[in-house]
């Protein structure tokens, strides 16, 4: 493991336990959101509820999508910009454009 002070390193990012856990657990929930759409698909559920669960599991995806965006901005970003890598930026409205298509 690279220990620079550096939040990210050559696209690698020391996280902090709490950061895991969190982003972890928004994974773990749309992960049972989907386990319970398969379930539903199985039991010949009616599609507009299974529309409605897939609906939940997309803003589930789209919360960890903010939080782990939040934290790469306060970390990474942040880092860059005061150590004048201005490239950051650039890479950050890539991501964005990527992320609102």
């Amino acid at each position: 493991m690279n220990e620079t002070k550096c939040a990210c390193d050559v696209r690698h990012k020391e996280r902090t336990e709490e950061e895991k856990k969190t982003l972890l657990l928004r994974l773990k929930r749309a992960e049972g959101q989907i386990r319970g759409i398969e379930k539903m698909i199985e039991e010949n559920a009616y599609c507009p509820d299974i529309l409605i669960q897939v609906s939940a599991v997309t803003s589930a995806l789209n919360s960890f999508n903010k939080e782990l965006l939040a934290c790469h901005i306060r970390s990474c970003v942040a880092e860059d910009i005061k150590a004048g890598k201005e490239e950051s930026v650039d890479e950050l409205v890539h991501v964005l454009q990527k992320l609102m298509k």
